[in-house]
């Protein structure tokens, strides 16, 4: 027995994969002899939601698919420098847990569900990854593995989380790509860059042409790879633009915001441009660029919106209304989920078609919230205007849904549609990035439904990055002082 139970790969001993990732990984092995890859780049998305892992020869990366590939645990511990902020070296590496010390390694796990050919490098595989440690635990800090622990106990009240996404983010021609010795850092310098076009003329087709070139090399492969794209538009900023996204289940649309944002950094950059999510780039004349994600709930059993109402002059049913008053309620401690970098606070502005409060209201651009549908309509859902494109898109829609059903368990009202948002007495969304970790910190629902652990650990990144940032003298301390004092 004991000779059997060794022979069984880490997988089957731990039981990590369903059929359907059994299955997935017959057909991952058929295609790689098929097409004749080189290599398959073994990723996952890290906590910033940014894709990390290695590359191997194909025939390596097919005879460790089931048994894991090893990363450093440090991988876990960096924050958006990419320098390490624990004391990894230390007892416990700063994590209070004798895995993460010294820098150890734990597992990355294919998910072969996700395997695909990189169109831009046809001779490349790619294949997102879960990350256990060596007795078969997920790594708590690992987001995907949070994410779906979120989705589980969704399913266990018997229902599927449905998500669509609105993305907008700039596209510029690189003037100096910054790539002198002297450049480099930690980070380094970032490129000089020129526009694509002048913006402000929206959904102009002038505009359009004046970016389909760089635009249809983006959709032509971000196609090829399988991602459910619906539109692409220009948007009102100087080369600024906006993708869509068809609604998706469970960790579908978390797993395309992620290779969404990797494939057109990537495409861009083989062809002279660069591609940011950052939501306001220190560019003269740009706009912020936000995330918005469409939500609703569905029965596992029959498919039905939960959200939807049956009765005439009722826009939501009770579930959706106490759904919508948890997403209310617990806004401001989840907006280090939506917002998690310094600069997306520069989004939330007056009058500007970026919310400031917790509020909702129907079909008005202005609110927190925008309730789309009605009595009977099955398209019925949540667009939450609050997020920025560098967000991690599986802690922002798990405190989507833990904020929501706990909104549905308490029946909280969500209270009247704002009709004018900027002028409702509503509870205002943070300022700054040190203000909504402080309300993610101070706020006992998040630490018992994400554990205090993840709170804990993402917490400590994001400090230290504040950090940071306020130990750097700004241009404006220069100009606003230098010669007054």
């Amino acid at each position: 027995m004991s000779g059997k139970a060794t022979s069984l790969s880490f997988v089957a001993r731990h039981r990590l994969w369903s059929e359907e990732q059994n299955e997935a990984a017959v057909r991952l092995r058929r295609i790689v002899e098929e097409k004749g890859l080189d290599t398959i780049r073994l990723s996952f998305p890290d906590q910033h939601g940014i894709l990390r892992g290695k590359t191997l020869v194909a025939s390596e990366a097919l005879r460790i698919l089931e048994s894991g590939c090893s990363i450093t645990t440090t991988m876990l511990a960096k924050d958006t420098s990419h320098r390490t902020v624990f004391p990894v070296f230390t007892a416990g590496g700063g994590f209070g847990m004798k895995e993460m010390q010294g820098a150890a390694d734990v597992l990355m796990v294919p998910d072969p569900t996700t395997f695909r050919v990189l169109p831009w490098a046809p001779t490349t595989g790619w294949v997102l990854c879960d990350v256990h440690f060596a007795d078969g635990r997920p790594v708590p800090f690992a987001t995907r593995g949070l994410y779906k622990s979120v989705l589980n106990k969704l399913a266990a009240r018997g229902y599927d989380f449905v998500a669509g996404l609105e993305v907008e983010f700039h596209v510029f021609k690189v003037s100096d790509p910054k790539m002198q010795p002297g450049d480099a850092g930690q980070p380094g310098e970032p490129p000089e860059v020129s526009l694509l076009s002048h913006g402000y003329q929206y959904l102009t087709e002038q505009r359009y042409d004046q970016m389909e070139p760089v635009l249809e090399l983006i959709r032509r492969d971000v196609v090829a790879l399988g991602l459910p794209l619906r539109s692409i538009e220009v948007e009102f900023g100087p080369s600024q633009c906006e993708f869509t996204f068809a609604p998706t289940v469970g960790l579908d649309p978390a797993d395309t915001m992620v290779l969404f944002r990797s494939a057109v950094k990537q495409i861009c950059h083989r062809h002279g441009y660069h591609a940011t999510f950052m939501c306001r780039p220190r560019i003269p004349n740009v706009v912020s660029s936000g995330w918005h994600l469409h939500q609703s709930l569905v029965s596992k059993s029959d498919g039905r919106n939960a959200f939807m109402s049956d009765t005439d002059g009722e826009f939501l049913s009770d579930f959706g209304k106490g759904y919508l008053g948890g997403l209310l309620d617990h806004a401001r401690a989840a907006t280090v989920f939506t917002t998690p970098t310094i600069n997306g606070y520069k989004r939330y502005r007056s009058y500007s078609l970026a919310p400031d409060r917790a509020i909702w209201g129907r079909d008005n651009r202005g609110v927190m919230i925008r309730v789309l549908g009605g009595p009977k309509d099955p398209a019925t859902r949540f667009e939450n205007r609050v997020g920025e494109p560098a967000a991690n898109p599986y802690l922002y829609m798990a405190s989507q849904i833990l904020s929501g059903l706990d909104g549905v368990d308490r029946s909280i009202d969500p209270g009247p549609s704002a009709d004018t948002p900027y002028e409702t007495k509503a509870s205002l969304l943070p300022k700054s990035l040190r203000e909504a970790v402080f309300a993610l910190n101070d706020d006992p629902f998040f630490r018992n439904a994400m554990g205090a652990e993840l709170v804990d650990y993402y917490v400590h990144i994001k400090n230290a990055e504040i950090e940071r940032f306020q130990a750097e003298v700004t241009e404006w301390e220069q100009r606003e002082y230098f010669e007054m004092f």
